[in-house]
């Protein structure tokens, strides 16, 4: 179990490595135009927003990659209750599909590393 939450845990890192190079390097280019489904005029006003949340999608990357070197359950935890949260408000607010593509790995990849025995001693347990 603690080596598929790893694996887990690592996929969407790496989805999030993804979506930072999509955001930060082809947003305004035929194919970042194709897989958002914008014209090149929209993608060239919000090119810097895009740049700007491409960022922090590999902030949350390189977070769980640290968690995952570091083996500290708490930060994993941290960083993948804020890709859930993430994922949730983009679905509400902009697409329904970013909660799948998005917050539904990483609550799959939470509720694994909920189970494993990776909490410290004194460590507050979320769910029992």
């Amino acid at each position: 179990m603690k080596f598929l939450a790893g694996l887990l845990t690592f996929i969407v890192a790496l989805l999030h490595l993804g979506f930072m190079s999509l955001e930060m390097f082809f947003w305004n280019s035929p194919l970042g135009h194709k897989i958002f489904a914008m014209s090149a005029e929209v993608a060239a006003s919000s090119e810097v927003l895009a740049f700007n949340q491409g960022l922090y999608n590999g902030i949350l990357a390189v977070g769980l990659l640290w968690a995952l070197m570091s083996k500290q359950h708490g930060v994993k935890i941290f960083f993948l209750l804020a890709i859930i949260v993430a994922g949730v408000v983009g679905g509400l607010t902009a697409k329904m599909s970013i909660m799948y593509i998005q917050a539904l790995p990483a609550f799959v990849a939470l509720m694994l590393v909920m189970k494993t025995k990776g909490r410290r001693a004194g460590e507050p347990r979320l769910f029992s």
